[in-house]
Protein backbone atom coordinates (compact mmCIF):
# COMPACT_ATOMS: atom_id res chain seq x y z
CA UNK A 1 0.00 0.00 0.00
CA UNK A 2 1.10 3.50 -0.71
CA UNK A 3 2.91 4.89 2.39
CA UNK A 4 1.02 8.19 2.19
CA UNK A 5 -2.33 6.34 1.98
CA UNK A 6 -1.34 4.14 4.92
CA UNK A 7 -0.51 7.20 7.06
CA UNK A 8 -3.86 8.82 6.15
CA UNK A 9 -5.81 5.67 7.11
CA UNK A 10 -3.92 5.38 10.44
CA UNK A 11 -4.53 9.06 11.19
CA UNK A 12 -8.26 8.65 10.51
CA UNK A 13 -8.43 5.58 12.73
CA UNK A 14 -6.65 7.46 15.51
CA UNK A 15 -9.11 10.32 15.27
CA UNK A 16 -12.08 7.94 15.36
CA UNK A 17 -10.62 6.18 18.40
CA UNK A 18 -10.04 9.51 20.15
CA UNK A 19 -13.61 10.60 19.47
CA UNK A 20 -14.95 7.25 20.74
CA UNK A 21 -12.85 7.50 23.90
CA UNK A 22 -14.01 11.07 24.55
CA UNK A 23 -17.65 10.08 24.04
CA UNK A 24 -17.25 7.16 26.45
CA UNK A 25 -15.66 9.41 29.08
CA UNK A 26 -18.40 12.02 28.70
CA UNK A 27 -21.07 9.33 29.05
CA UNK A 28 -19.41 7.98 32.19
CA UNK A 29 -19.15 11.44 33.77
CA UNK A 30 -22.76 12.27 32.92
CA UNK A 31 -23.91 9.01 34.44
CA UNK A 32 -21.92 9.70 37.60
CA UNK A 33 -23.34 13.23 37.93
CA UNK A 34 -26.96 12.15 37.40
CA UNK A 35 -28.70 11.95 40.79
CA UNK A 36 -29.89 8.55 41.85
CA UNK A 37 -33.66 8.20 42.03
CA UNK A 38 -35.50 6.05 44.54
CA UNK A 39 -39.15 5.64 43.55
CA UNK A 40 -40.01 3.91 46.82
CA UNK A 41 -38.78 6.60 49.21
CA UNK A 42 -40.01 6.41 52.80
CA UNK A 43 -39.99 9.44 55.10
CA UNK A 44 -41.80 10.59 58.19
CA UNK A 45 -41.80 11.51 61.85
CA UNK A 46 -42.51 9.79 65.15
CA UNK A 47 -42.84 11.48 68.49
CA UNK A 48 -44.01 11.29 72.08
CA UNK A 49 -44.69 13.65 74.97
CA UNK A 50 -45.22 13.32 78.73
CA UNK A 51 -46.49 15.74 81.36
CA UNK A 52 -46.56 15.13 85.16
CA UNK A 53 -47.70 17.22 88.12
CA UNK A 54 -47.55 16.34 91.82
CA UNK A 55 -48.74 18.32 94.85
CA UNK A 56 -52.19 19.84 95.25
CA UNK A 57 -53.24 17.78 92.23
CA UNK A 58 -51.76 14.68 90.65
CA UNK A 59 -51.99 14.64 86.88
CA UNK A 60 -50.31 12.71 84.11
CA UNK A 61 -50.78 13.00 80.38
CA UNK A 62 -48.92 11.52 77.45
CA UNK A 63 -49.23 11.39 73.71
CA UNK A 64 -47.82 9.39 70.81
CA UNK A 65 -47.88 10.58 67.22
CA UNK A 66 -46.57 9.45 63.85
CA UNK A 67 -46.67 10.65 60.26
CA UNK A 68 -45.28 8.38 57.53
CA UNK A 69 -45.11 8.99 53.79
CA UNK A 70 -44.14 6.71 50.89
CA UNK A 71 -43.60 7.93 47.32
CA UNK A 72 -43.85 4.98 44.88
CA UNK A 73 -43.59 7.42 41.93
CA UNK A 74 -43.09 11.19 41.73
CA UNK A 75 -46.84 11.63 41.07
CA UNK A 76 -48.10 9.16 43.68
CA UNK A 77 -47.95 9.65 47.47
CA UNK A 78 -49.18 7.38 50.27
CA UNK A 79 -49.57 8.83 53.78
CA UNK A 80 -50.25 7.30 57.19
CA UNK A 81 -50.87 9.41 60.29
CA UNK A 82 -51.90 8.71 63.85
CA UNK A 83 -52.24 10.38 67.22
CA UNK A 84 -52.97 8.94 70.67
CA UNK A 85 -53.70 11.21 73.65
CA UNK A 86 -54.30 9.98 77.20
CA UNK A 87 -54.60 11.91 80.46
CA UNK A 88 -55.45 11.20 84.11
CA UNK A 89 -56.11 13.48 87.09
CA UNK A 90 -56.34 12.21 90.66
CA UNK A 91 -56.51 8.66 89.27
CA UNK A 92 -59.44 9.43 86.96
CA UNK A 93 -59.19 9.52 83.17
CA UNK A 94 -59.64 12.98 81.70
CA UNK A 95 -58.93 12.30 78.03
CA UNK A 96 -58.62 9.15 75.92
CA UNK A 97 -58.54 9.75 72.19
CA UNK A 98 -57.15 7.82 69.22
CA UNK A 99 -57.15 9.05 65.63
CA UNK A 100 -55.76 7.31 62.54
CA UNK A 101 -55.75 8.27 58.87
CA UNK A 102 -54.56 6.86 55.57
CA UNK A 103 -54.44 8.87 52.33
CA UNK A 104 -53.55 7.79 48.79
CA UNK A 105 -52.88 10.85 46.62
CA UNK A 106 -52.18 11.15 42.88
CA UNK A 107 -51.02 14.33 41.14
CA UNK A 108 -53.11 15.54 38.21
CA UNK A 109 -51.18 18.72 37.45
CA UNK A 110 -48.76 21.11 39.12
CA UNK A 111 -51.61 22.42 41.30
CA UNK A 112 -54.31 19.71 41.47
CA UNK A 113 -54.49 16.20 42.88
CA UNK A 114 -56.93 13.35 43.49
CA UNK A 115 -57.11 11.53 46.81
CA UNK A 116 -58.74 8.61 48.55
CA UNK A 117 -58.73 8.62 52.35
CA UNK A 118 -59.89 6.61 55.35
CA UNK A 119 -60.25 8.28 58.78
CA UNK A 120 -60.74 6.55 62.14
CA UNK A 121 -61.57 8.17 65.49
CA UNK A 122 -62.18 6.77 68.97
CA UNK A 123 -62.93 9.22 71.78
CA UNK A 124 -64.07 7.89 75.15
CA UNK A 125 -65.17 11.24 76.55
CA UNK A 126 -67.20 12.12 73.48
CA UNK A 127 -68.88 8.71 73.78
CA UNK A 128 -67.56 7.66 70.38
CA UNK A 129 -66.71 3.96 70.23
CA UNK A 130 -65.55 4.55 66.66
CA UNK A 131 -66.07 6.65 63.58
CA UNK A 132 -64.85 5.26 60.26
CA UNK A 133 -65.11 7.49 57.19
CA UNK A 134 -63.72 6.46 53.77
CA UNK A 135 -63.86 9.39 51.32
CA UNK A 136 -62.45 10.44 47.96
CA UNK A 137 -62.14 13.81 46.29
CA UNK A 138 -60.12 16.57 44.65
CA UNK A 139 -57.50 18.94 46.09
CA UNK A 140 -55.76 22.16 45.08
CA UNK A 141 -52.27 23.34 46.03
CA UNK A 142 -52.93 27.05 46.47
CA UNK A 143 -49.32 27.83 47.44
CA UNK A 144 -46.50 25.37 46.86
CA UNK A 145 -43.07 26.89 47.51
CA UNK A 146 -40.06 25.78 49.54
CA UNK A 147 -41.08 28.10 52.41
CA UNK A 148 -44.88 27.88 52.30
CA UNK A 149 -47.27 25.08 51.41
CA UNK A 150 -51.03 25.64 51.54
CA UNK A 151 -53.56 23.16 50.14
CA UNK A 152 -57.34 22.72 50.26
CA UNK A 153 -59.45 19.68 49.38
CA UNK A 154 -63.03 18.41 49.36
CA UNK A 155 -64.51 14.93 49.06
CA UNK A 156 -67.51 12.66 49.43
CA UNK A 157 -67.89 9.22 50.93
CA UNK A 158 -69.52 7.19 53.69
CA UNK A 159 -69.39 7.35 57.48
CA UNK A 160 -70.09 4.71 60.15
CA UNK A 161 -70.48 5.83 63.77
CA UNK A 162 -70.89 3.64 66.86
CA UNK A 163 -71.72 5.01 70.31
CA UNK A 164 -71.93 3.09 73.63
CA UNK A 165 -75.74 3.14 73.40
CA UNK A 166 -77.47 2.26 70.13
CA UNK A 167 -76.65 0.55 66.88
CA UNK A 168 -74.10 1.53 64.25
CA UNK A 169 -75.31 4.50 62.21
CA UNK A 170 -74.36 4.83 58.56
CA UNK A 171 -74.68 7.87 56.34
CA UNK A 172 -73.22 9.56 53.31
CA UNK A 173 -70.48 12.06 54.12
CA UNK A 174 -69.06 15.31 52.78
CA UNK A 175 -65.60 16.46 53.82
CA UNK A 176 -63.49 19.59 53.41
CA UNK A 177 -60.05 20.42 54.69
CA UNK A 178 -57.00 22.62 54.49
CA UNK A 179 -53.36 22.34 55.55
CA UNK A 180 -50.68 25.00 55.93
CA UNK A 181 -46.98 24.86 56.75
CA UNK A 182 -44.64 27.83 56.73
CA UNK A 183 -40.92 27.98 57.45
CA UNK A 184 -40.33 30.99 59.72
CA UNK A 185 -36.56 30.58 60.02
CA UNK A 186 -34.03 27.87 59.27
CA UNK A 187 -34.94 26.20 62.57
CA UNK A 188 -38.57 27.17 63.26
CA UNK A 189 -41.83 26.51 61.40
CA UNK A 190 -45.56 26.83 61.96
CA UNK A 191 -48.24 24.35 60.94
CA UNK A 192 -52.01 24.40 60.79
CA UNK A 193 -54.75 22.03 59.66
CA UNK A 194 -58.55 22.03 59.71
CA UNK A 195 -61.08 19.43 58.58
CA UNK A 196 -64.86 19.28 58.57
CA UNK A 197 -67.15 16.28 58.15
CA UNK A 198 -70.91 16.48 57.55
CA UNK A 199 -73.44 13.64 57.43
CA UNK A 200 -75.73 13.83 54.42
CA UNK A 201 -78.76 12.39 56.24
CA UNK A 202 -78.41 14.89 59.11
CA UNK A 203 -76.28 17.79 57.98
CA UNK A 204 -76.18 19.40 61.44
CA UNK A 205 -74.49 16.29 62.84
CA UNK A 206 -71.04 17.52 61.90
CA UNK A 207 -67.55 17.30 63.34
CA UNK A 208 -64.56 19.63 63.05
CA UNK A 209 -60.89 19.14 63.88
CA UNK A 210 -58.54 22.11 64.05
CA UNK A 211 -54.85 22.13 64.96
CA UNK A 212 -52.13 24.77 65.11
CA UNK A 213 -48.55 24.26 66.12
CA UNK A 214 -45.03 25.58 66.34
CA UNK A 215 -41.98 23.39 65.78
CA UNK A 216 -38.37 24.24 66.46
CA UNK A 217 -35.46 22.13 65.28
CA UNK A 218 -33.01 20.83 67.88
CA UNK A 219 -30.86 18.88 65.43
CA UNK A 220 -31.10 17.65 61.85
CA UNK A 221 -33.38 14.80 62.93
CA UNK A 222 -35.01 15.99 66.16
CA UNK A 223 -37.43 18.86 66.82
CA UNK A 224 -39.62 20.10 69.65
CA UNK A 225 -43.30 20.62 68.80
CA UNK A 226 -46.05 22.53 70.63
CA UNK A 227 -49.58 21.93 69.29
CA UNK A 228 -53.09 23.12 70.07
CA UNK A 229 -55.76 20.51 69.19
CA UNK A 230 -59.47 21.32 69.05
CA UNK A 231 -62.20 18.74 68.37
CA UNK A 232 -65.81 19.92 68.03
CA UNK A 233 -68.84 17.68 67.50
CA UNK A 234 -72.02 19.63 66.90
CA UNK A 235 -74.39 16.86 68.05
CA UNK A 236 -72.78 14.64 70.72
CA UNK A 237 -74.58 11.41 71.69
CA UNK A 238 -75.99 12.84 74.95
CA UNK A 239 -76.93 16.30 76.21
CA UNK A 240 -74.39 15.95 79.04
CA UNK A 241 -71.51 15.43 76.60
CA UNK A 242 -69.60 18.61 75.85
CA UNK A 243 -69.31 19.56 72.20
CA UNK A 244 -65.79 20.98 72.34
CA UNK A 245 -62.50 19.45 73.56
CA UNK A 246 -59.22 21.37 73.54
CA UNK A 247 -55.77 19.97 74.29
CA UNK A 248 -52.29 21.51 74.35
CA UNK A 249 -49.64 18.93 73.49
CA UNK A 250 -45.85 19.11 73.69
CA UNK A 251 -43.88 16.44 71.86
CA UNK A 252 -40.33 15.53 70.98
CA UNK A 253 -40.33 14.54 67.31
CA UNK A 254 -37.76 12.39 65.49
CA UNK A 255 -37.52 12.49 61.69
CA UNK A 256 -36.46 9.58 59.51
CA UNK A 257 -35.89 9.04 55.80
Amino acid sequence: MNPMLTRAVNTRRARISAFALAAALMSTVAGAQQPATSPNTWAGTAGAGLSLTRGNSDTVSYNVTFDVMRTPTPRHVMKWAGHYLRGRQEGVDTVNRTSLAYRDQSTLSERTFLFGQVDYLRDTFKLIDYIVAPTAGLGLKVVNTDLTKFAVDAGVGVIWEKNPVGDVRRSGAITAGETLTHQLTTTASIKHAATGLWKTDQFADSMYNVSAGLATRISNRVELSLDLLDTYKNRPPTAATKKNDVAVVTSLIAKFQ
